[in-house]
């Protein structure tokens, strides 16, 4: 092998990882957030493949043929995008989470920015979108993430991808991502139904009873004290469902 095929197999090499990884990156949680600006993003996704392309798998083989190249391409692409989009959708169980403890507690009308979650968020969907991916750095979740990236070479090799593999474990995730964030917001449902079930029984013992005025407060109250008290759990319930699935990409 001359040295132009040798450089340009390596040059190819390191694009196939940039086609995974970097696509992967693009909506992982914490590397992928909108926050950050776009072209930081792109430049720490380039390096880091650099970093990363001597340890990846990838067979030193000549490139071959244009349609070759783009299926090949188009196969890593489609691998990275899943990871990330499937770890996108498992943390906007905390977005469903946060809406739901708004709408029992009465903070729905609350809204906040969007950082990262949908539009019109209330600001307790946005706390916890911001201490959860606070907490994958602090915790050190995010070398998880990048082992993970690594050994889905061994789990996804380069190639063709299984569609329906794929569809099935998003539909997985999706399902999953629901139960963490019902599972997460159910303390919450339950104190909903207590506090309305007492106001409403006070309001037919005392039917002067201003009710709307005081059962606002006391749900905001009680709804603040228990998300203060419940809120290390809540985060540590979804990183250990999140580290579960990305150390292994099934459930």
């Amino acid at each position: 092998m001359t040295l132009e095929a040798f450089t340009g197999t390596l040059i190819f090499g390191y694009f196939l990882v940039v086609a995974r990884i970097g696509s992967a990156l693009m909506f992982m949680p914490g590397f992928g957030e909108q926050q950050i600006p776009t072209r930081a993003r792109l430049s720490f996704a380039l390096v880091l493949c650099l970093a990363l392309y001597p340890m990846a798998p990838i067979t030193a083989q000549p490139a071959g043929t244009a349609s070759q190249m783009l299926l090949l391409f188009g196969g890593e692409v489609t691998i990275g995008l899943w990871m990330g989009l499937t770890a996108r959708t498992l943390l906007s169980a905390m977005q469903f989470a946060g809406f739901q403890i708004g709408q029992v507690s009465g903070l729905a009308n609350a809204f906040g920015p969007s950082l990262g979650s949908f539009e019109g968020a209330t600001l307790i969907a946005t706390l916890l979108l911001i201490g959860t991916v606070a907490l994958m750095f602090i915790t050190d979740t995010h070398h998880i993430i990048l082992r993970a990236l690594m050994e889905s070479y061994v789990v996804f090799p380069p190639g063709p991808p299984m569609f329906g593999d794929l569809a099935e474990e998003m539909v997985h995730a999706a399902s999953r991502s629901l139960y963490i964030g019902a599972s997460i917001a159910a303390p919450f449902f339950v104190m909903g139904v207590i506090l309305n079930l007492g106001m409403g029984l006070a309001n037919r013992m005392m039917p002067q009873l201003p009710v709307f005025f005081v059962a606002a407060s006391i749900l905001i109250a009680v709804g603040l004290y228990i998300l203060g008290v419940a809120v290390p759990s809540m985060i540590e319930f979804f990183l250990a469902d999140f580290v579960q699935w990305i150390g292994t990409f099934r459930f």
